[in-house]
């Protein structure tokens, strides 16, 4: 003869300092899963919104992973809860950690790119400079001699000129002196080539000037300064640049100028409060780091055993089954549970095999129901020995009844059959 062996009586039973220990190290995870998480959701709530709902998230993760474990019934739908409110969980707390993560890299990183942004930026406008400062040297040295030959000369501004920028000035002497007869001398036309000539002096100072102060703004420009200071201290020097000028020196049409960073696009957005959430997932799914990656992984590790601590402890806060089928066989023989099992154990007696079995005749109703819900369990089965009947109890089943008479909350009471004393 073989016992089925039942799963609820063979899983060896936990000690109670394991299951409380157990029961600590759920709370302090749990603490722990919950302060990450409210740190996340109080970047976009109210302290007092954050503080309840990331309250209401943790308890019901630990709730229903205690439920899970205990109940029967409803696991998919359990588990369905649990799922959804882990993912809320494991969200605000990957924010969270990764804006801890990224609050001293994230910054820097930023100024660096934003550093080389305007290094770039900053090349270009000074090639445009560069060229701009030569073409215009060559314009002054040109108004120069073409003031001096129209003094000597005369007649120059009727001349044809190769150069766009000196062909305008040419064409707008004559107009201005066309009502006046040619000659030479200090005339009206020597007069506005000589004020021509002073102006595009005028605009080769500017241009020198903006050219070393952006000089002087590359020598002293830090990777490591912020970017409003870095911003700002370079569009104090792009703005001093005469563009105007650049681009009729350099007389190519429609000049492009280098454009000046925007500061929303180089500002450390994890420090702003609002934007941690999109930047933090759009990075993981874009350009995922090992930062994020072991942001995400240490998040979802906390629920992850918090989950398995619950789930693992939370049934040995409730009675096993076993006991709770002996308080119902108890209460059918009007008796007390630490007595029902008492009265019952020694009724056994060892079995040809050394198992422990019990005569059907000799036992009370609640017994009788006792010992044949552990036959539908597979931890008893009904024999027929030497004319009787007996249920055999596997060892499990025994030694589990024997344990819960080692632990006494209260003195043992009298059995409720008392036997009666003679007169």
């Amino acid at each position: 003869m073989t016992l089925a062996p039942s799963t609820g009586l063979r899983e060896s039973s936990a000690s109670r300092p394991m299951v409380i220990a157990l029961f600590v190290s759920t709370c302090l995870l749990s603490i722990v899963s919950w302060y990450t998480t409210q740190q996340g959701m109080a970047l976009y709530l109210s302290g007092w919104f954050a503080l309840l709902a990331s309250l209401g998230v943790q308890s019901a993760l630990v709730m229903v992973a205690w439920l899970v474990g205990v109940s029967k019934t409803r696991r998919a739908l359990l588990v369905a809860v649990y799922v959804i409110t882990a993912l809320v969980s494991v969200a605000f707390s990957y924010v969270s950690l990764y804006t801890w993560f990224s609050a001293k890299e994230r910054p820097v990183q930023v100024e660096r790119q934003l550093y080389d942004t305007i290094s770039a930026s900053s090349g270009k406008t000074q090639q445009i400079l560069a060229a701009a400062i030569g073409e215009q040297r060559k314009h002054v040295l040109a108004l120069e001699e073409m003031t001096a030959a129209e003094k000597s000369h005369g007649y120059i501004s009727r001349a044809q000129d190769p150069d766009p920028y000196l062909a305008r000035i040419r064409e707008a002497v004559a107009k201005e002196a066309g009502t006046y007869r040619e000659g030479t001398g200090a005339g009206i036309r020597y007069t506005a080539f000589d004020r021509y000539t002073r102006l595009a002096q005028q605009s080769l100072a500017q241009m020198q000037t903006s050219q070393r102060a952006l000089a002087d703004f590359q020598s002293q420009l830090k990777p490591l300064d912020s970017s409003e200071a870095q911003i700002r201290k370079y569009r104090e020097v792009y703005n001093t640049v005469p563009w105007t000028e650049v681009e009729e020196g350099n007389h190519s049409g429609r000049l492009e100028k280098p454009a000046i960073p925007v500061y929303a696009e180089f500002v450390d957005k994890t420090a702003t409060g609002q934007e941690e959430l999109m930047l933090a997932f759009t990075e993981l799914f874009s350009a995922p780091t090992g930062r994020h990656i072991f942001a995400l992984a240490l998040a979802a590790f906390i629920d992850i055993i918090v989950f398995l601590l619950a789930y693992a402890s939370g049934p040995h806060f409730f009675e096993a089954p076993e006991a709770r089928w002996s308080a119902a066989a108890a209460t059918l023989d009007d008796a007390d549970t630490p007595v029902f099992v008492r009265d019952f154990l020694r009724k056994m007696e060892p079995s040809a095999r050394g198992m422990a079995r019990v005569e059907v005749s000799t036992m009370t109703s609640g017994e009788l129901q006792f010992c044949l819900i552990l036959a539908s369990k597979g931890s008893a089965t009904l024999v027929e020995e030497d004319g009787n009947r007996y249920y055999i109890l596997d060892e499990t089943a025994h030694e589990q009844l024997v344990d819960a008479l080692s632990i006494r909350p209260l003195p043992l009471r009298a059995s409720a059959k008392q036997p009666q004393v003679a007169p």
